[in-house]
């Protein structure tokens, strides 16, 4: 499908997470040999024609603009990618879906869980692929983990917990940015929340909340428009969810952006009748697995922790640069992103498809409807 040209690209915002996903983009013929598709750089589409004018200069993309409706209108746009501000993603959502355009949105899907709604009753009669980036699936000791709890490994779950902790909002003083603006649809439940509850979801099946705490570290930040002012803050800097899976294993989940040491923490344990998982981002070459069939006999024989070195280990095309070299953290958004054009070379839906993102939208609003307020 689509193979004879390469499929123009159009990328909505180039803040951080726009240039991850045109860094794949570029970087993805290099890692994939051979790429499922071939794709071009077409359009960008940011706030301001200084900011537009920047990312197309540094890219390479043939059109800039401040009007995202136009470039996902374009002819030659075939795939649009959603990574602006989660307030402006219904919008966008909607013109690529009656475009019929292929669609790779960032997390979570919109802002609103009524908006959510808006683009699940728009995809009843859309044919594209779509996905949603969910970039933590897609490292060697995620989906390593993912193929031991198929496998019956682990067997039957017993508990589970699951993290990911930064430490950006610690400060006070610290600005209100549209990240943790919950008039915009921020806050760390959607923003880091949504990512280990869709990877915990993803190893162990659909996982129910039962209850939830947030906290509000600074009730009043610092504008982002005036910094001489300070504005209301409702948005949650940490959660913590108690879950259950389907057959009723417990476990709890937190977020936050006040955790002091913290870099980019994002970790899970699962326990289960048979053996161990557990692993963290800050280690993201090792996947630690305890098999209890293991002897601990003599003097403990076997048994234990063992560290797997999944390091680079994707299977083929993507074999570069080698099995053995560290992974970086863009790697498991280029597999993302990898995963995306495979789809659409095979004419299939996306995985996690865009329905996904609004089941996580829904799940993510009960928790937050069902969360009492910490002081």
């Amino acid at each position: 499908m689509h193979t004879d040209r390469p499929l123009g690209v159009a990328i909505l915002g180039f803040g951080f997470i726009g240039k991850v996903h045109a860094y794949a983009h570029l970087n993805i013929p290099l890692f994939y040999d051979p790429p499922p598709l071939r794709t071009r750089l077409v359009g960008v589409a940011t706030s301001s024609k200084e900011s537009a004018a920047k990312a197309k200069a540094l890219m390479g993309f043939e059109v800039a603009t401040t009007d995202q409706l136009s470039l996902i209108g374009r002819d030659d746009v075939d795939i649009v990618h959603i990574c602006t501000p989660n307030d402006l993603h219904r919008e966008a959502l909607l013109a690529a879906i009656r475009a019929g355009k292929h669609i790779y949105c960032d997390k979570p899907l919109t802002a609103t869980v009524d908006e959510a709604e808006e683009v699940a009753a728009a995809l009843k009669t859309y044919a594209a692929t779509g996905q949603m980036t969910f970039n933590y699936r897609f490292l060697p000791a995620t989906m390593r983990a993912r193929q031991l709890v198929d496998e019956g490994r682990l067997g039957r779950i017993s508990h589970f917990r699951g993290a990911y902790l930064h430490a950006g909002s610690i400060d006070r003083n610290r600005p209100l940015n549209w990240k943790a603006d919950a008039s915009r649809g921020g806050g760390v439940l959607n923003d880091l929340g949504s990512h280990v509850i869709d990877l915990l979801g993803h190893l162990l099946g659909p996982l129910e909340p039962m209850h939830a705490v947030t906290r509000v570290w600074s009730r009043q930040r610092l504008s982002t428009a005036d910094p001489s002012r300070k504005i209301a803050n409702v948005g949650e800097d940490f959660v913590m969810v108690t879950m259950r899976t389907a057959d009723g294993a417990p476990g709890i989940v937190e977020a936050s952006k006040i955790a002091a040491g913290a870099e980019d923490e994002l970790r899970f344990e699962i326990h289960g009748e048979k053996g161990a998982l557990r692993f963290n981002l800050m280690e993201p070459n090792w996947l630690e697995f305890c098999d209890l069939a293991d002897s601990e006999a003599p003097l403990g024989g076997e048994r234990g922790w063992k560290r797997i070195a999944t390091v680079g280990r994707y299977p083929k095309p993507g074999g570069f640069p080698s099995p053995k070299n560290t992974l970086g953290w863009e790697r498991g958004h280029m597999h993302c992103v990898f995963s995306f054009l495979e789809a659409i070379a095979n004419g299939q839906p996306g995985s996690p498809d865009l329905q996904h993102g609004v089941e996580m939208q829904r799940l993510l609003n009960r928790i937050a409807r069902m969360a009492t307020a910490a002081c």
